[in-house]
């Protein structure tokens, strides 16, 4: 909480205009509190998404959720440019959750032991979308609005232009509330039944929240690659699988990273900006990366049963 407060400090300090009473109420706080929600609720779905599938190395960014968001924002601007923030965001968050969708079914066919497998399948789902996406963009002449979603960028927040992000936290504060259920649930259909858990309620909770997010950050800040894989992974070495005490912590962290990743693409260059997904692209690519020549069973989401579910019982 103090490296929170004290990035979150520098970020309001940071930019090209004097800081006045305007300038702070209009830009920096609200920028500050978008890279806040955004990092935190981008890595509790990522959370979610690893639990639901019972792997390390996926989140909705390479398992098609934000390409299908993008392909239901592009739909949307050929059809009704003119429509509403709010609906917009509706209609690309039912473009995700049919994205979770398609990579679940996917996931089912891959046989448990090849871990490994499935991120690679997401990777390649999402790459079809992308190009489904990109294919329509370029014939219709959109790909400048194409390339504002895809890449995460900040500069544009103002006040009356962020507060869709709260949805999301809200979204992902579910997460938090329902964590014994998904604790239980990633310890697979038969154990979760055992223990009279219902499992289809809790994957469509978990697909509902993941699709919410990743709706309303594409169509408010645009995709930040990795967020959802690096933090999970990084809580998850650091204090174990209890979702319960890592939702906090993962919140946290994402939010910490978000700052850090927003500020050096903010001063590396100054008085120019560099968008914070190519920051997050290099630092995530490289823990992808490393991630993915682990052992597969060590990128399975398995939390250790007896202290975790004791717990969740608790």
């Amino acid at each position: 909480m103090v490296v929170l407060t004290a990035l979150a400090a520098v970020s309001l300090s940071i930019g090209v205009a004097d800081l006045d009473g305007f300038v702070l109420v209009e830009s920096r706080i609200p920028r500050t509190l978008a890279l806040v929600l955004a990092g935190s609720s981008f890595a509790v779905i990522g959370l979610i998404m690893q639990l639901l599938t019972r792997n390390r190395l996926v989140e909705p960014g390479t398992t098609g959720a934000t390409d299908a968001a993008m392909l239901a924002l592009l739909i949307v601007l050929l059809s009704a440019p003119d429509m509403p923030i709010w609906a917009k965001t509706c209609l690309a968050s039912a473009g995700a959750l049919v994205g979770v969708l398609g990579f679940l079914a996917l996931a089912r066919r891959i046989p448990f032991r090849s871990s490994a497998l499935v991120p690679v399948v997401g990777i390649l789902y999402a790459a079809v979308l992308g190009s489904v996406t990109a294919f329509i963009a370029y014939r219709t002449d959109t790909l400048q609005e194409l390339l504002n979603w895809s890449i995460g960028d900040f500069s544009g927040i103002l006040r009356g232009r962020y507060e869709m992000l709260f949805v999301a936290a809200a979204a992902a504060l579910l997460a938090w509330i329902a964590a014994d259920r998904f604790l239980v649930a990633s310890l697979g259909d038969d154990t979760a039944r055992g223990l009279g858990l219902d499992t289809r309620s809790v994957m469509a909770l978990g697909v509902g929240i993941i699709a919410v997010v990743t709706g309303v950050m594409t169509v408010v800040t645009g995709a930040l690659p990795f967020l959802g894989l690096i933090v999970p992974n990084i809580v998850s070495r650091l204090v174990g699988d209890n979702m319960r005490r890592t939702v906090p912590l993962v919140a946290l962290m994402g939010a910490v990273l978000v700052l850090g990743c927003d500020i050096i693409g903010r001063t590396v260059r100054f008085p120019f900006e560099l968008p914070i997904s190519l920051i997050m692209g290099i630092l995530g690519g490289a823990v992808f990366l490393w991630l993915i020549v682990r052992s597969p069973r060590a990128t399975r989401a398995r939390p250790t049963v007896g202290r975790d579910l004791e717990a969740a019982r608790s």
